[in-house]
């Protein structure tokens, strides 16, 4: 739900701004000939490629907004971890 729903919006308004400009019935494809689709079939294919856009941006955004503890924890308990997850060190632990 934090990556569709703010998705969709995003994607509802797009959609609104780019048709406010844009006729669906004079869109071409890409061999120059006009698209032989209806207004809904174009609105919706727009509509779900505005969507899945957003969604990419949203999930690219959560995913990087992690901070470096999320990334590089382990979630298994101390006692059960392998030997690639670390330990957490000692206090007076020195490094190396």
């Amino acid at each position: 739900m934090w990556i569709a729903w703010p998705a969709f919006l995003v994607a509802g308004a797009v959609e609104m701004v780019v048709f406010a400009f844009v006729d669906p019935q004079q869109l071409h494809g890409f061999d120059g000939e006009p698209l032989a689709w209806s207004r809904p079939a174009v609105y919706t294919v727009s509509f779900f490629t505005f969507w899945f856009a957003a969604m990419a941006s949203s999930a690219l955004t959560t995913l990087l907004a992690r901070s470096p503890f999320e990334v590089n924890r382990c979630p298994l308990p101390i006692a059960a971890r392998p030997a690639a997850c670390p330990k957490p060190r000692p206090e007076g632990d020195a490094l190396g």
